[in-house]
């Protein structure tokens, strides 16, 4: 048994698969040990049990019962130190196998960004990155130009801009006043020529004037 579980380890074979049958090895030999250890806690029980039956009758009986149950504990403590190592070994290979393969792994991936990264270096990423900014930057201004084509190259001053309105705004006020100022004057309502002529000049001017009044709030509303 020894022979078979050494040549595991001398061959030259898969690492993989090397510890996959040293586990499977292990395994196999602590079943047989716990078999083992069952047989020898029930043979332990039994002469114990003849002990007790003999032990006012047969003393001789009941003695070498108990001298094989003593031996039978003994065998079962060797079993159990053995058993504990294989178990410990059983441990230490499969995390030596895990770590192997999380290894691989490991190299697998870090070959993997070798062959992506190739000959690449932060030098032409920064000169890369560089280029993409300086490209970005030129749609942004592309897009800006494209997007606001009505100042057509003329620089607008926005004071200029703002006083040139207030001039027009001023002129169509003066415009609309200049108008009310001309609009014919509307009697009121029942009221005939006669009667406006009775009128007192200075009625007749205040009526006017409120005439005018209305007709540039009116204008102004618009």
């Amino acid at each position: 048994m020894m022979a078979s579980f050494m040549s595991y380890f001398g061959a030259r074979r898969d690492p993989k698969q090397s510890a996959r049958d040293a586990i499977v090895t292990l395994r196999q030999q602590l079943q047989m040990i716990e078999k083992k250890e069952e047989y020898l806690q029930k043979k332990i029980d039994e002469e114990l049990k003849k002990a007790r039956a003999n032990a006012v009758s047969n003393k001789a009986v009941a003695t070498a019962a108990l001298k094989r149950k003593k031996a039978s504990e003994a065998e079962l403590d060797r079993l159990a130190g053995t058993r504990l190592q294989l178990e410990m070994q059983v441990n230490t290979l499969e995390s030596a196998n895990l770590n192997a393969e999380t290894m691989a792994a490991m190299k697998k991936a870090s070959d993997a960004l070798k062959v992506i990264h190739g000959n690449l270096t932060m030098d032409k990423v920064d000169a890369t990155m560089a280029t993409v900014n300086e490209q970005r930057e030129l749609a942004n201004e592309v897009a800006e130009a494209i997007s606001n084509p009505l100042n057509m190259g003329v620089d607008m001053d926005e004071d200029d801009l703002k006083a040139e309105l207030e001039e027009l705004e001023q002129d169509e006020l003066n415009n609309r006043l200049s108008e009310a100022d001309h609009a014919p004057v509307h009697l009121p309502p029942g009221a005939t020529r006669a009667e406006d002529k009775s009128r007192t000049p200075v009625a007749v001017a205040e009526d006017d004037e409120e005439a005018q009044l209305r007709e540039l709030q009116a204008a102004l509303a618009m």
